[in-house]
C-alpha cells in the first residue's frame, strides 16, 4: 500500500540502522513527543536495534495521560448529573480519577457515551433538547480544530444545551519546560507529525536555536522513526541544531492555516496544569469569553475538587523522560491495564500501556 509498505520495509530499516551506527560516536538521549511514536518504537524494538550509545526516552506525548486529575474529577462529577449526556472519545473512559472513572459512572447509570467526532456530540445535543450535552474536549493541537468547529457549529445551530469541558494542551511550551528543567537530559527531539501537520514547525525553530537541540518532526512508521533518529544524531554529531522535517509527505512549515484560525477563534491560551508534571506557563487553552455559554466549566458548578494521586505511580517521571515504565515498582503488579494506577497505563497512547502490551518487563541488558 502506498505510503505504508515502503515505510515498513525491513531492508530500508536495516540500512538506516547501519547509517546511524556509522555516525554515532557518543551517548545521546532522544525524546519522542507522541504516544503513537512510542508504540511504534516499542512494538518494533527500535530502541533495542540502535547502537547502545543512543537512548530513547518517552515524553509527554499522550494527551490523555497529561489531562489534569482535577479536570477528570470534574468530568466525573458532571457525568453523574441526572440531566447530562456526557460524551467523550473512548480512551478517556477508563482513565482513573481520584476515586472513580467515567466507565464506572456509566455502569452506575450515568448517560456517558463514546463518540468518534465532536460533531457527533453536537448532533446528540440537537436531538435531545431537554438534556445538557457535554463533550470532553481534550488533546494537543491535533484535535483542537475539530473541537473548535463543534463550538462554531453549535452556535450556528442555535444550540443552548451543548458545551465542552476543555483540557487542551500545547507541545512547544512542554518542550521548553523539559529543556529548562535542572534535571533535563534530552539532547534532541522527535516531534509529533500530526501536531505539526496542524501547526507546522515554525514554532520549534526558536526552541532549537535557544536550547541548542535538533528537532525533527517525524512520522509514525518504523522507517519514519529511524530516519528521524538519523537526522537528529547527524545534527548532534555535527553540532548543528535546527528543525529538519522528516514527515514531508504531511507537514509544511506553516501548517494548516485554516485550522489554526479556528483554534484561535474559539480558544485562548492560558497557563495549564499537566498531570504528573505540574503547571506549565501558556501551555493550555480555554474557551474565549465570547463563547462562554459553551464552556462546561462555567456552566456546571461541581463544588470544590480535591484530587488524590496514587502515591506509588511514577507516571510524572515517565512523562518527563526521567524514568522508563519498567522502572516503576508497580508496573505489571499493582498497575495493569485492567487495574491502572495512572493514565499512562490505560491510554492507548500511554508509554506504560506500550511496555505492558509488548512485554517489556525488563530493562535492556537485564
Amino acid at each position: 500500500m502506498k505510503y505504508i509498505d515502503e515505510f515498513r520495509d525491513s531492508k530500508i530499516a536495516k540500512y538506516l540502522i547501519g547509517e546511524i551506527d556509522k555516525i554515532t560516536t557518543r551517548h545521546w538521549v532522544i525524546m519522542e513527543l507522541c504516544g503513537g511514536q512510542t508504540h511504534t518504537i516499542v512494538q518494533h524494538g527500535i530502541d533495542q536495534l540502535l547502537p547502545k550509545q543512543i537512548e530513547l526516552v518517552h515524553g509527554p506525548g499522550c494527551p490523555v495521560c497529561v489531562t489534569p486529575l482535577d479536570v477528570l474529577d470534574q468530568a466525573i462529577e458532571i457525568a453523574k448529573m441526572p440531566n447530562v449526556i456526557f460524551t467523550s472519545f473512548g480512551d478517556m473512559l477508563r482513565v482513573p480519577g481520584s476515586t472513580s472513572d467515567l466507565l464506572k459512572v456509566k455502569s452506575q447509570g450515568g448517560d456517558v457515551r463514546i463518540v468518534y467526532s465532536p460533531l457527533e456530540a453536537v448532533k446528540i445535543a440537537k436531538e435531545n433538547p431537554a438534556k445538557e450535552v457535554v463533550f470532553f474536549a481534550i488533546g494537543f493541537e491535533t484535535t483542537a480544530p475539530g473541537n473548535a468547529m463543534a463550538v462554531l457549529h453549535a452556535q450556528k445551530e442555535g444550540l443552548k444545551n451543548f458545551s465542552e469541558l476543555v483540557s487542551h494542551v500545547m507541545v512547544p511550551p512542554a518542550m521548553e519546560a523539559i529543556l529548562s528543567s535542572p534535571s533535563n537530559r534530552i539532547d534532541g527531539f522527535l516531534a509529533a507529525g500530526h501536531v505539526c501537520t496542524v501547526m507546522g514547525y515554525w514554532e520549534y525553530e526558536p526552541i532549537a536555536e535557544k536550547y541548542k537541540v535538533p528537532i525533527v518532526p517525524t512520522g509514525f512508521e518504523p522507517v519514519d522513526m529511524l530516519e528521524g533518529i538519523y537526522l537528529v544524531i547527524k545534527q548532534l554529531e555535527e553540532e548543528n541544531y535546527h528543525v529538519v522535517n522528516q514527515y514531508k509527505r504531511s507537514i509544511t512549515r506553516e501548517g494548516n492555516i485554516h485550522a489554526q484560525k479556528s483554534i484561535s477563534e474559539v480558544y485562548e491560551v492560558i497557563d495549564k496544569n499537566w498531570r504528573g508534571i505540574g503547571e506549565i506557563p501558556m501551555s493550555g487553552m480555554k474557551i474565549r469569553e465570547k463563547y462562554k455559554t459553551f464552556d462546561a466549566a462555567q456552566k456546571f458548578n461541581v463544588g470544590s475538587i480535591k484530587t488524590d494521586e496514587s502515591s506509588i505511580c511514577i507516571s510524572g517521571e515517565i512523562l518527563q523522560g526521567l524514568k522508563k515504565p519498567n522502572e516503576c515498582p508497580a508496573f505489571g503488579n499493582e498497575c495493569t491495564p485492567v487495574h491502572p494506577l495512572g493514565a499512562t497505563m490505560v491510554s492507548s497512547e500511554g508509554a506504560c500501556a506500550a511496555y505492558h502490551k509488548y512485554q517489556r518487563y525488563h530493562k535492556v541488558g537485564v
